[in-house]
């Protein structure tokens, strides 16, 4: 009975129904018209907002450390396994609209992350946190739809998200070294647990070592194969082109497949929109300090993850001798093609990959859920170990379920807390643009953008003495 009702509201999301990939589209171009296309006019300041991104003080992580948090839930299963699923269902044309969502993806991360560090809140421990319940709750006024908001986040990122990114590190290491799924689901939760009982700070420490390390050696790993098979390159492309609109000889129906996994494997990916990126933007102290500082650092985010490193992955797999079968496939496909280009040292290489990119996601998956536990004055040393405990029991089960449970739960859980998530941060819309505006007249005026209340007219109000009013 849960199988079909997950089935049923899925089918209402992302299925027939397909509500989410119109509600996606329509705020990414909401956001983009709204601010300016900001994503394409302000790229390159984009990347030199990280100037100073690793000042950081004792209320809140610095930026590059919320970066790596927010690229450590990101990339995992959505960048192997899941691309190799786009593709597997959608063929090659779902890369082009993993590419759309992403551009769009950008301005509706940048909105969500700019609202996340200005409705943030002190926890217990005088630490930021925040995310989408709280700006729904102090922004809104709404604490139904805060409490709506923080349950399906529990549902999918403090249960069900760690268990797909664990069942994904088990099947690779079943599949390359035949270590049974329940050993690999015991290590796992081990290894998690010693890390994610630091909190934000512990897991903020370990992101900003293992990302780009792990971030950079995958990228290397597909340039040298694009360098490899340079001949097939506009091949590739152009197969790409035509697949996405329906132009290769399977028609109509290869279209809506393509556009259908394309979006949703995006989505699941960079996240943008979904409101999980939020709690990281939340839990930093911003250089300059001013919310929209985090807007850029997460709009890079999303440009990392889904251009560069989605890319990757689709070049491997495009670019192999390898059938796409039409059934669905996952991290085996990605590990399959790798072996194409370099042997069995690629399966070993996709299986060491996989483990870290997953591993990364099970411990900023975390953090997430963790950061809404102040919401229910649950964040407390019994609540902490409680939320832990239950955490981690998940990530085991999740290492031997099965991969269509885990990813049906995962894809419900994701499309409610967009759902929600979207709706908030429309209505949020003239906070965001004022924000934006303060910042680019700061900005112009040749001065650091340093946000103060008085300055722009919000919605709601702010926590008491996170920001100056004078």
């Amino acid at each position: 009975m849960i199988s079909d009702l997950v089935s049923a509201i899925n089918d209402i999301l992302w299925g027939q129904g397909q509500i989410l990939i119109y509600l996606l589209l329509f705020a990414g171009f909401w956001f983009s018209f709204k601010l300016g296309f900001i994503q394409i006019r302000q790229f390159r300041y984009m990347f030199t907002v990280m100037k100073g991104s690793t000042q950081s003080d004792k209320s809140g992580i610095s930026s590059f450390q919320a970066l790596c948090t927010g690229l450590s839930a990101r990339v995992g299963t959505g960048n192997l396994a899941g691309v190799a699923m786009a593709i597997s269902l959608g063929g090659s044309g779902a890369v082009f609209w993993m590419w759309v969502i992403a551009l769009l993806g950008m301005a509706t991360g940048f909105a969500e992350s700019v609202l996340g560090q200005l409705y943030k809140v002190r926890d217990n421990h005088k630490e930021f946190r925040g995310g989408p319940a709280y700006y729904i709750r102090a922004g809104l006024n709404k604490p139904w739809l805060a409490i709506t908001f923080s349950l399906c986040l529990f549902l999918g990122y403090g249960l069900t998200f760690s268990a797909m990114q664990a069942n994904t590190i088990a099947d690779a290491l079943n599949n390359t070294f035949d270590i049974p799924t329940h050993y690999a689901g015991a290590v796992i939760a081990i290894v998690a647990g010693s890390i994610v009982i630091g909190g934000m700070r512990s897991i903020a420490r370990f992101a900003e070592l293992i990302v780009p390390f792990m971030g950079l050696a995958f990228i290397a790993t597909a340039i040298i194969i694009t360098l490899m098979n340079i001949q097939l390159l506009p091949a590739m492309f152009g197969d790409i082109i035509a697949s996405a609109f329906g132009l290769t000889e399977a028609g109509a129906g290869a279209l809506g497949a393509a556009i259908k996994n394309g979006i949703q494997r995006g989505l699941y990916s960079n996240e943008a929109g979904a409101g999980s990126v939020p709690h990281a933007a939340a839990g930093a102290s911003p250089v300059p300090n001013h919310p929209v500082a985090q807007g850029y650092v997460q709009m890079l985010g999303v440009f990392l993850d889904t251009m560069v490193l989605c890319s990757c992955t689709a070049v491997v797999i495009l670019l192999s001798d390898i059938n796409i079968s039409g059934e669905m496939e996952g991290i085996r496909m990605t590990q399959d093609a790798m072996s194409s280009h370099f042997g069995a040292g690629g399966n070993y290489f996709v299986a060491a990959a996989i483990t870290l990119f997953a591993f990364t996601s099970v411990v900023a998956n975390y953090a997430y859920a963790e950061s809404n536990l102040h919401l229910f004055k649950l964040d407390s040393k019994p609540g902490r170990i409680a939320y832990t405990i239950i955490y981690l029991s998940m990530v085991f089960w999740g290492a031997s379920a099965t991969l269509k449970q885990v990813w049906g739960l995962a894809d419900m859980a994701l499309g409610l807390m967009t759902l929600v998530n979207i709706y908030a941060i429309i209505l949020l819309t003239p906070t965001i643009i004022n924000l934006t505006q303060d910042y680019k007249i700061k900005l112009a005026a040749g001065k650091e953008p340093t946000f103060n209340l008085k300055d722009v007219e919000i919605q709601g109000s702010t926590e008491a003495d996170i920001w100056p009013k004078t």
